[in-house]
């Protein structure tokens, strides 16, 4: 099977949006400072390690497609979902804002190229599963270092 081009965008803006969470995620380890800083720097790396994996797999399977991905920084920059990461030292509550504002953002993307994924080519519709399911563990673990136990779990819109 070869990709499309819809196919190939789409595969893309996940990509990019992979490859931006991995660096976020470091930048995120590298500089947290607060309370629980040990174990967020610990579970940012987990974090960090799937992402990249993650990446990894979607660029083959691009390939495996006969699309080409494009990795580059600038690409990456110019078409990632995610919004800029701040530099410098960033509190761990900041911290755990930002990083599950990141992972509900590559989901987001995900979630938004599925079902045109999923007309193409099933196979690849599957992977997605497996990432969101993943990174959306990711983000309920992640938030709930600062959940309080009275916040509300049901949705917004939910009666």
């Amino acid at each position: 099977m070869k990709a499309s081009p819809t196919l190939t965008n789409n595969l893309q803006a996940v990509l990019a949006d992979l490859i931006e969470l991995h660096i976020q995620g470091k930048q995120a380890h590298w500089n947290i400072v607060g309370t629980n800083f040990r174990d967020l720097h610990l579970q940012l790396d987990e974090i960090v390690d799937a992402a990249r994996q993650f990446a990894d797999d979607m660029a083959e399977r691009m390939r495996a497609l006969h699309a080409l991905p494009d990795g580059r920084s600038a690409t990456v920059a110019k078409s990632t979902s995610l919004a800029q990461f701040p530099e410098g030292l960033i509190n761990t509550k900041d911290a755990i804002e930002r990083i599950v504002a990141a992972l509900e953002a590559a989901v987001g993307t995900m979630r938004k190229v599925h079902d045109e994924v999923d007309d193409e080519d099933p196979t690849t519709a599957d992977l997605l599963h497996e990432f969101i399911a993943k990174l959306e563990q990711y983000a309920w673990m992640v938030n709930a270092e600062t959940m309080k136990a009275s916040a509300s779990v049901t949705a917004p819109d939910a009666k």
